[in-house]
């Protein structure tokens, strides 16, 4: 995806919790523990008919600003758990805009794996669109 911005500004936004979380679907409430490294969030996540509420540990493993950040969550929820890590690389474009290359890789454990594993492609695809494309609505205002 590209932004029609400085990389700087791509990053700020993308490495603030604050900012992340005005884009980020289902999140119902965050609290930072150590600022830009660790924080806990409560995110909401509907799989079909079935939405579940995940208590999430959150922290930025690698930061290299403002090029590249690597960070990794922990949840649970009654009966079901989740894992997960997500990588992002930011060029900076000759016309002064960005590239965001981004990845992730989630593993869903428990009641929800057996509900979601049919799911969870579509699930994430959509979830990561809506992300993305709020975070360049609010770049770009």
């Amino acid at each position: 995806m590209t932004i029609n911005a400085p990389r700087p500004e791509v990053w700020n936004f993308l490495s603030d919790p604050h900012s992340v979380s005005l884009c980020a679907p289902g999140l119902e409430s965050l609290e930072i523990i150590t600022p830009e490294k660790h924080f806990k969030a409560i995110a909401s996540v509907g799989f079909g008919s079935v939405s579940v509420k995940f208590n999430l540990d959150v922290e930025w493993v690698e930061l290299d600003p403002p090029k590249r950040g690597k960070i990794k969550a922990r949840g649970s929820a009654p009966g079901s758990a989740v894992e997960g890590s997500s990588e992002m690389i930011l060029r900076e474009l000759p016309n002064g805009s960005t590239d965001i290359d981004w990845s992730a890789d989630v593993m869903v454990f428990g009641t929800i794996a057996s509900l979601a594993s049919r799911l969870m492609g579509s699930l994430t695809r959509r979830l990561t669109g809506e992300f993305f494309n709020c975070v360049k609505a609010k770049i770009e205002g």
